[in-house]
């Protein structure tokens, strides 16, 4: 569709960096490793999953000799680039869970809370400077069909014991202000924003300061056993240890199982400029909840510390044979897309430019929540498959697989969501040519009313799916 120009302007001189990395602070790079070593526990990967395994690792167990090694830098792939929505939900949300794990979404709840909790008391404990902000989500209804959906989810979300408050047309735009709400609720407990890169930075600090040894700029090119060891190769060393965690989600992943799992999509986002005090009064926003609108392709937004609008999601671009490359990134026609839906649901903010335009890969797997595996009789343990939200999920997908390659067999994972594996994908060209038919199916189901056509109840029926 054609978009006029002034979109585009909107961004003409954005940065292609992701505003969390943009930052005169952003810690120097750790020295890459050199020369072979041993361990106890070689994590591949240095994004949420692996920091929040090094650090829980150590308080496990103070003195266990624990190496991390990251490919590019901290906080460079999707710990650096989302949009810092932290949720307790381990499954994509309450309604995702409940329709996959009937039997035990009680129980997954209860360790969502649990592990919600974990990361709140890590950040205070520690003092993690990230602006953490436990002021809820506020997701609203743009069609007169999701409108009911309002009601139905309070009534779902109370039922589990969250804080849930059902929001008219005039309630939700007393919130924020924007002509195209309906309705809307304001799930108040269980979620929190935060910065994510500056996480990342205080999490990699604090599992130094436990005894891990972390690595930047240091690819793992191969992984293979050894015995009763696990071998980690690198450009310039190696890493032999007594047990593995690999933790690499959306990038080509060293066990080849993972790819048939996993389908990277990349999801792109805008981040304008400082909103000034009238600005801000145009559309109220005080309560700085996270938002998101309820469609089948959705928009998740939210305030900075500094009163900018981080705006992204809705088009989710999946490139041929599961591609991850810098370049896929500079999308004009999505980024277009999004600067004219911002104005659509801002209008009052007609001329605000925005500073950063960026993209990341999410490692969206048939389930929509994260899937685990083992190699090598159990020495190797990973994690993949988060499909978003996984800011608050990864700590716990650490602590399984931190269950699993210690050989713990706890109630975490006698879980269905840790035993079983979801639908793979197919192999190319039929994924390619599923993803194609897949979103214009959801594209066409929100235009008629969020019914759901002939190929997305097939999909339903096999448990595959495909969202932003």
């Amino acid at each position: 569709m054609a978009v006029d120009t002034r979109y585009r302007s909107a961004y003409a001189d954005a940065s292609w960096t992701p505003f969390w990395l943009d930052r005169a602070d952003r810690p120097a790079a750790r020295p890459a490793l050199e020369g072979d070593r041993t361990a106890d526990l070689v994590i591949v990967g240095a994004g949420f999953t692996g920091l929040w395994a090094a650090v829980q690792a150590l308080e496990d167990l103070p003195g266990r000799a624990v190496v991390v090694l990251e490919g590019e830098r901290i906080a460079f792939g999707g710990s650096g680039r989302n949009g810092g929505f932290c949720d307790l939900s381990l499954t994509h949300g309450l309604e995702n869970g409940r329709s996959r794990f009937p039997d035990e979404i009680e129980r997954i709840e209860h360790e969502g809370r649990d592990n919600f909790e974990g990361i709140a008391d890590t950040i205070a404990g520690n003092g993690i400077d990230c602006s953490w902000e436990p002021t809820g989500t506020l997701i609203v209804a743009t069609a007169p069909h999701a409108v009911p959906w309002c009601a139905d989810a309070v009534e779902s979300l109370t039922r589990f014991g969250y804080d849930a408050e059902l929001l008219d047309r005039d309630a939700v735009r007393g919130e924020v202000d924007s002509p195209t709400y309906l309705a809307g609720f304001w799930k108040r407990s269980g979620s929190a924003q935060l910065d994510p890169a500056r996480l990342a930075w205080g999490l990699a600090t604090l599992a130094e300061r436990l005894g891990a040894r972390i690595h930047e700029h240091t690819p793992a090119t191969a992984i293979e056993e050894d015995g009763d060891a696990v071998v980690v190769r690198t450009p310039l060393g190696s890493v032999r240890s007594r047990r593995a965690i690999l933790a690499t989600n959306a990038f080509p992943p060293l066990a080849k199982e993972i790819r048939r799992y996993v389908l990277p999509v990349y999801d792109h986002v805008l981040m304008t400029e400082p909103l000034s005090a009238g600005q801000m009064a145009s559309i109220g926003w005080s309560n700085r909840q996270g938002l998101a609108d309820m469609a089948n392709r959705f928009h998740y937004y939210r305030l900075t510390d500094d009163d900018r609008i981080l705006w992204g999601g809705y088009d989710a671009i999946y490139h041929w044979n599961n591609g991850v490359d810098p370049r896929f990134e500079r999308r004009d026609a999505t980024y277009s897309m999004l600067s004219k839906q911002f104005f659509e649901t801002f209008p009052q903010l007609e001329g605000l430019r925005f500073t950063h335009a960026w993209a990341g890969a999410i490692d969206t797997c048939s389930r929509f929540s994260v899937f685990f595996g083992r190699r090598f009789g159990g020495k190797l343990a990973y994690a993949a498959g988060y499909t978003g939200l996984g800011v608050g999920a990864t700590r716990w997908g650490a602590r399984v697989c931190l269950d699993l390659v210690d050989d713990l067999g706890t109630a975490r994972t006698q879980l269905a969501l840790v035993r079983k594996k979801p639908v793979p994908f197919p192999p190319e060209p039929l994924r390619s040519a599923g993803v194609w038919v897949t979103r214009r199916a959801l594209a066409r189901a929100d235009r008629r009313g969020g019914r759901r056509g002939p190929w997305l109840k097939l999909l339903d029926a096999v448990g595959l799916g495909f969202d932003s």
